[in-house]
């Protein structure tokens, strides 16, 4: 039986927060505990460059989501853990499968349907006003992320499983052209993952700019949740925990038990400050340990870096010898 490979990649444009982290990052490492599977962990920023044009927030976007890997326990000893950028093969893999990728299949990824969208209810001329190819040709990056460490398992969220059904359409041409070369994966939904609600009561998210950051320091983590929505309900009458910021966070950190109790309050009518100053004390408390690590890795960015060049040089062990078959398979190749 062939061992799995999971494969998991983090965009480098926003500061980790606490939907990323009982999202994506916490199943994440605890997959990377399972030894009898391979799992590669990897900061996509070349993908940063279709979504923001500022290097200074790229750069540090991969410090911190590093860290966060880092300080929350990923083991990076046994999983493969790396900056897409350090991989050259990369890159070079993503050009090789543009030759098997139709315009017709990008035609119809999300992200490219989204902008021509907006430009066409916006009233522009031209619907493919301001789309740079960084965004339209994205899954052609992301099918080479999948395919260069013959990935089996990609988890992710319903709104990227049509990523990983390109990458399987691009795969299967270049096999069908070339012979069995390239590794078809499969999406991994997490049915049971818990999506957040931000500050606002939509889903937490950069973009809504409604976020809870993952190791915000104790004074302004307490203020972000005094500002979470809530109804207007009084102290002592019973609330709903469905539908409710509060209680899905509560209940994404803490045990059965704890959830179970705070159900109850609400049944009793907790007041919402009350609530609002139970929860800012539980996520200060559980993150505590790992906040002191961010911020010593933070404070000493060599040592973040040290530990990427590392998980390259490991992850190129498999690259290296995979593009030379790959390119051997299309024709560029040593003539003698």
């Amino acid at each position: 039986m062939t061992q799995d490979v999971y494969l998991t990649g983090i965009t480098t444009t926003g500061t980790p927060h606490i939907g990323n982290y009982v999202g994506a990052i916490r199943p994440g490492i605890e997959a990377s505990k399972d030894l009898d599977t391979k799992h590669f962990y990897f900061l996509a920023d070349y993908h940063s460059l279709a979504k923001s044009e500022d290097p200074d927030k790229i750069a540090q976007s991969t410090l911190e989501i590093a860290a966060a890997w880092m300080a929350l326990g990923l083991d990076t000893e046994h999983a493969y853990f790396y900056r897409q950028s350090d991989i050259p093969e990369i890159p070079e893999l993503t050009w090789i499968l543009h030759g098997m990728t139709a315009k017709g299949l990008m035609n119809r990824a999300h992200s490219y349907k989204a902008s021509v969208q907006a430009n066409v209810e916006s009233g522009n001329k031209d619907p493919d006003k301001g789309v740079m190819m960084a965004l339209f040709s994205y899954p052609i990056l992301m099918a080479a992320d999948i395919l260069m460490f013959k990935s089996t398992k990609v988890p992710v969220g319903q709104d990227q499983k049509q990523h990983v059904e390109m990458a399987r359409d691009i795969a299967q041409r270049f096999n069908h052209n070339y012979g069995e070369t390239l590794v078809l994966p499969e999406a991994v939904i997490g049915e049971d993952t818990a999506v957040l609600k931000g500050l606002d009561g939509r889903k937490m998210s950069k973009s809504y700019n409604n976020t809870i950051p993952l190791f915000a320091p104790e004074k302004r983590l307490r203020k972000l949740i005094m500002k979470i929505k809530t109804n207007s309900l009084e102290p002592g009458e019973p609330k709903e925990t469905e539908g409710s910021t509060l209680y899905d966070i509560y209940k994404a950190f803490a045990t059965p038990g704890e959830t179970a109790e705070v159900e109850k309050a609400f049944a009793d009518g907790i007041a919402w400050g009350q609530m609002k100053q139970q929860l800012f004390e539980y996520i200060n408390e559980h993150m505590r340990p790992a906040r002191d690590e961010y911020d010593r890795l933070i404070a000493n960015p060599a040592v973040v870096e040290a530990e990427l060049k590392k998980g390259a040089e490991r992850a190129r062990e498999l690259s290296v010898p995979y593009l030379a078959q790959i390119r051997d398979a299309i024709g560029i190749k040593k003539l003698g």
